[in-house]
């Protein structure tokens, strides 16, 4: 069996694919035998923000690339307002076996929750003050919530002698976004039978936003660790 399986990958033409490709060959084979892109690697990318393209005018940095050749924009890529990066990848989090529909309907109704209740605490505020303070948009409250769960430091296994020491270093902010979104969660699937993702995900949400809950808790539990094992750190350079 396993001759004729190389009987057969060295009969397929390197310029061409098909279905039996993706079960014959590895990795780094298949990558060889895909299609290229249909355009060359000078073909820039597009700049869809409206942010993006407002920070090249002032930089004056527009002229330069007004003439290069530029791709097509990716489905997902879009300059509507509506349209939130870190909603969306709050969503894939949240996605399941590749149920995305699933997954924005639970997000857009954990929404709907803190629309919700934001709305009543606005209109049993007592002072114009107390009501500027309260935020009523959901986004601004989930991209807060996740600025205030994000740790600065984390701690990192590093043997030497034997032992193995916890050791705190610096974090990347990819890192620190992926650990924000993924304490939110853990403390949203942490919740009783009978209370549903979307109000435990919308009241971690607004706990978070306040500066409170589990999930600041854990990341200032991580801070203080940290902390007491700053005595480690000089293990990060030998």
């Amino acid at each position: 069996m396993a001759n004729n399986i190389r009987n057969i990958n060295k009969c397929i033409p390197r310029n061409s694919l098909s279905c039996i490709v993706p079960r014959l060959l590895t990795v780094q084979q298949y990558r060889e035998y895909a299609r290229p892109t249909s355009f060359p690697d000078f073909f820039q990318n597009p700049i869809f923000r409206k942010e993006d393209q407002a920070k090249l005018i002032e930089s004056a940095e527009l002229p330069k690339i007004a003439a290069l050749p530029v791709r097509p924009p990716a489905v997902y890529q879009t300059s509507s307002a509506y349209h939130d990066p870190l909603v969306n990848k709050v969503i894939n989090h949240v996605m399941e076996m590749g149920k995305k529909q699933m997954a924005r309907n639970l997000v857009e109704k954990a929404f709907e929750n803190i629309k919700r209740s934001q709305i009543e605490r606005y209109h049993l505020a007592s002072t114009p003050e107390a009501k500027a303070k309260i935020e009523l948009d959901p986004k601004k409250i989930l991209h807060k919530a996740i600025e205030n769960a994000k740790p600065l430091l984390i701690l990192q296994p590093i043997k030497r002698g034997g032992i193995t020491y916890q050791v705190p270093g610096p974090i990347t902010e990819k890192r620190s976004l992926f650990l924000a979104i993924k304490w939110l969660l853990e403390a949203t699937n942490e919740k009783e039978r009978t209370v549903h993702f979307p109000e435990q995900f919308a009241w971690e949400l607004l706990d978070a936003a306040n500066n409170t809950g589990k999930v600041v808790k854990r990341k200032q539990d991580l801070h203080r660790q940290c902390e007491a094992n700053r005595a480690y750190a000089h293990y990060r350079w030998q």
